[in-house]
């Protein structure tokens, strides 16, 4: 009978050391990279790809079980709503690591800005796996909208699926299961079953991969810099045309044209961030340029890294590594 890993969900296997699902016993319930990863923390790639784990959400579409959409809320999609392309069942959005944000910013506008984006889902709700916050809200929410036992844990990479499984299992069960979560992309690779209660089975899911994520391509040391822990303590700079502000080693913006402005930063606390004279600076200038026109209240994202938000009109460059991603959106503050 085929065994699956409980960490990561992919098929145990005890031949081939270098494939996935490796284990040196089959009686073990979790494979060696979830092993070396959970007591070692150490990380292997997965070779997954993005099509593979398309194909899963597409046979989510063929039931009619409850669907949990989970985003992070430092670090929104561009295409927050991707979801709709492949799955058509009820859905919950979960907006987490509300934790990071700065508190004076209030549930209701978070909620709102999602509604305001035009896609309908059965509810939204903010939560923070990490301070525990609403998650009781969560299930009561899940119940309410609940079709059938099943239901499914969908995103993206990192923004905390099997984290938020972990804690419906501590605070509401007693199964002993626990499912291996890193702060790396791609921890979860098949489809994984945990039983919650006699009426919830919560199904955890690989997310998709953004390729234009910042953590696709930094060492283990910048990504726990990059990867806020604690409430985001924003940095708020008044700039001038021809100055410009250099986000640790990761990013550069530049003000090109436009009146006196207000850029505020919203990255990680361990970052260093300061405005700098553009013409003197030379940080980052052989990074990837992208050039934006940016309206009133609008933000720059940089995908993964967090956003810079711009109070007036303004054109800038921005410097990351040609491989990082970004666009512009209204203020999500």
């Amino acid at each position: 009978m085929d065994k699956y890993c409980t960490g990561c969900g992919v098929l145990l296997q005890d031949e081939n050391v270098y494939q996935e699902g490796y284990t040196t016993d089959m009686a073990n319930d979790i494979c060696q990279r979830c092993f070396r990863m959970k007591n070692y923390g150490e990380y292997q790639v997965s070779t997954k790809s993005n099509e593979e784990y398309i194909e899963i959400l597409k046979s989510i579409n063929e039931t009619k079980d409850l669907v949990l959409y989970l985003v992070d809320l430092l670090n929104l999609d561009k295409d927050i709503h991707f979801i709709r392309q492949y799955i058509q069942n009820k859905v919950i959005l979960v907006l987490n690591k509300r934790d990071v944000l700065p508190k004076s910013i209030k549930d209701e506008k978070l909620i709102q800005y999602m509604k305001d984006s035009g896609i309908d889902y059965e509810d939204i709700v903010v939560i923070s796996t990490e301070k525990n916050y609403n998650i009781d809200l969560l299930l009561t929410t899940i119940k309410k909208y609940q079709t059938t036992r099943r239901v499914y844990v969908v995103g993206h990479t990192n923004v905390g699926k099997s984290s938020l499984i972990n804690k419906l299992l501590k605070n509401y069960s007693n199964n002993p299961n626990s499912l291996t979560i890193s702060p790396l992309p791609s921890t979860t690779l098949n489809k994984i079953e945990i039983d919650l209660s006699d009426t919830l089975t919560l199904i955890d899911t690989p997310g998709l991969v953004d390729r234009e994520n910042i953590i696709n391509y930094v060492d283990f040391a910048s990504l726990k810099k990059i990867n806020p822990k604690k409430e985001i303590k924003p940095k708020t700079f008044q700039i001038r045309k021809g100055q410009c502000i250099v986000i640790d080693e990761f990013a550069r913006i530049d003000y090109i044209e436009g009146e006196k402005n207000s850029f505020t930063v919203f990255a990680s606390n361990h970052l260093k961030i300061k405005k700098y004279n553009a013409s003197r600076c030379m940080l980052l200038k052989d990074k990837k340029k992208t050039s934006y026109d940016v309206g009133y209240h609008e933000d720059v994202v940089i995908n993964g890294l967090g956003f810079i938000k711009i109070v007036s009109k303004a054109k800038v460059d921005l410097y990351t590594d040609v491989n990082v991603g970004s666009y512009v959106r209204r203020s999500l503050i």
